[in-house]
């Protein structure tokens, strides 16, 4: 047997350092024995001393990939056994809860009568706030699960084809997807048009819109309308597109940015034009109802977005 040469030394003493020292001793005796058999071996067929050790150890490879092997340490962040849970979990999560922080930021916002800016900016920054530190402790959660022994010694959930979830009706969807159409081209065209067609007019015979001046005079109705257009552009890719967290998320963000944005408009009487109200002899409790209705509607389709986002997140 060949007696090893100092890059031996150099390679064992690489792998020993990254094992534990009850390891060491019978693992470093394993290496030797293999690199020395792997050196007679190609010095009886005829190769140089010490070209024979340097393809040896080369063969072997890089020891810290090689002490990891021993020392049954994974080399990757979350390995093959717990990727899919990892996935589905986070997203799961990035579907339900960052829409869900989104909704309560922007409600409470809205409630306290914020400016339109602070009412953007606030739900969308607890949105990555909330998003960061879910795919942050997430992902560490798994990665401490992975370098414990009990998931490898755990076997796997057996599978079968029950599991598959079951499919929406396509026609159904569709279906939904032409109504949705249809009333959004209802709105824009009642809302675009509320200034000139009105059952008020003025001293000077000219309409008097049901719907506040201050809408247009800021833009927010421009706004508002390009968020609802939004919101359909995202009901047709959810459509003819697969399911997907960046599309999910998204989506219910622009829902719930519409959502709150009318609580905002109600909770201020920024909705209906005095003038009007006062024209057709509306008492005070009527715009009052209104507003009440305008936000519960909105509250009703934050809870509907949340819940949504959480049936197709446990379906995918």
């Amino acid at each position: 047997m060949t007696t090893t040469s100092t890059l031996t030394d150099r390679y064992v003493d690489a792998i020993l350092r990254h094992l534990p020292g009850r390891q060491r001793p019978g693992i470093e005796k394993e290496l030797r024995t293999s690199i020395a058999d792997a050196v007679d071996d190609r010095l009886e067929a005829g190769s140089d001393p010490a070209e024979a050790e340097l393809a040896a150890l080369t063969e072997l490879g890089d020891p810290a990939r090689l002490a990891a092997g021993y020392a049954d340490r994974p080399l990757q962040l979350i390995g093959p056994a717990l990727y899919l849970d990892y996935t589905r979990l986070l997203a799961t999560l990035l579907a339900t809860i960052v829409p869900a922080v989104a909704a309560v930021v922007g409600l409470v916002r809205g409630l306290q009568g914020a400016t339109v800016p602070r009412l953007v900016s606030d739900p969308l920054g607890a949105a990555l706030t909330a998003g960061a530190h879910i795919v942050l402790w997430t992902t560490l959660l798994f990665a401490i699960i992975e370098r414990t022994a009990a998931p490898r010694r755990t076997p796997a959930r057996p599978w079968s084809p029950a599991a598959l979830p079951e499919p929406p009706s396509r026609r159904a969807r569709y279906g939904e997807l032409i109504t949705q159409t249809v009333l959004l081209v209802l709105f824009t065209t009642l809302v675009l048009l509320s200034p000139a067609v009105s059952t008020e007019t003025d001293a000077a015979g000219d309409p008097i819109g049901v719907l506040s001046p201050w809408l247009w005079e800021t833009g927010i109705v421009y706004l508002f309308i390009a968020l609802v257009i939004a919101s359909l552009g995202f009901s047709f890719a959810k459509y003819y597109a697969r399911w997907s967290v960046p599309l999910a998320v998204t989506g219910s963000l622009v829902l719930i940015a519409c959502a709150i944005t009318l609580i905002w408009l109600a909770v201020n009487d920024r909705v209906l034009n005095p003038a009007f109200v006062e024209a057709a002899g509306w008492p005070q409790s009527v715009p009052r109802w209104i507003g009440t209705g305008l936000v519960v509607t909105s509250v009703g389709t934050l809870i509907h977005t949340v819940a949504e986002g959480i049936t197709r997140a446990r379906r995918r």
